[in-house]
């Protein structure tokens, strides 16, 4: 059986242009649970020291960042972008909206998250003083952090005595319900106010996580992504393939149409 040449161009098109990042196995990024319910049980640690119920936490939008507060990369930076776009917003913080982080490293402790609060507390200009209770800096144990970081899905790993990990922030509604996620360390407030608004509907959002994760792979030594040129390129090349067998077809067609019938 003769196979037509456009059908042959795109099967070895096909065969060439590598898988997206969400098919490839890797430790490190997110697997998006958009609608899943984050459990209310789930036991934390304040500032203070207190146990924390999560449901109790989460009782309007809620931004979750999952980080860790020694952090020497992506964290500190995530964290002032959050600062810097919750600023802009009309929003009030602790009541319109809530910002919590937790650290999924289970050596670190209350203090340094109280530390890390503080910090952080006083870098708003817009909305000072910042309420506290707007953003909570919470620790857990091993198990906790497990439970957590699998319901998110939230992927790092271990490197050394830090970690190579993701930089998102997730977006809950009033009942735990993750409505969007937001990559990078910087945030558009339209963004930050669509998800919000709905986090109070309860509505999931959309996220443009397949086609970051298709052009920017993780680079866990400089913990970042980077534009895959490769993939890009050949992604580039298969619609070029493509929109050439289209106008052969095309083309034959109308060269057939054209032939006088005998």
């Amino acid at each position: 059986m003769k196979v037509p040449l456009h059908m042959a161009i795109l099967s070895i098109s096909l065969l060439w242009v590598p898988l997206p990042a969400a098919a490839q196995a890797g430790p490190v990024g997110v697997e998006e649970h958009l609608g899943a319910i984050l459990p209310a049980e789930l036991i934390l640690i304040d500032e203070t020291g207190a146990p924390v119920r999560l449901g109790d936490l989460v009782d309007r939008p809620t931004a979750l960042a999952l980080v860790y507060y020694r952090c020497p990369s992506i964290c500190g930076p995530l964290m002032n972008g959050m600062v810097d776009a919750f600023d802009s917003l009309d929003e009030i913080p602790g009541k319109d909206y809530r910002l919590i982080s937790v650290s999924f490293d289970d050596r670190e402790k209350p203090d340094l998250a109280a530390r890390k609060r503080e910090n952080f507390l006083k870098a708003f200009e817009r909305h000072t003083p910042f309420p506290p209770e707007g953003w909570r800096f919470l620790t857990a144990d091993t198990e906790t952090i497990r439970i957590l970081t699998e319901a998110v899905g939230f992927n790092y790993q271990r490197a050394g005595e830090d970690f190579n990990h993701p930089a998102v922030l997730t977006i809950l509604s009033p009942q735990r319900k993750i409505v969007r996620y937001l990559y990078g360390i910087a945030f558009l407030p339209f963004d930050l106010k669509m998800a919000l608004t709905e986090a109070a509907e309860g509505r999931t959002g959309p996220s443009i996580r397949t086609v970051l994760l298709y052009c920017f792979s993780y680079d866990a030594g400089a913990k970042k992504y980077t534009l895959n040129l490769l993939r890009v390129t050949a992604t580039l090349t298969l619609v070029f393939l493509a929109v050439f067998a289209l106008y052969l077809v095309i083309s034959t067609r109308r060269h057939r149409r054209a032939q006088p019938h005998e």
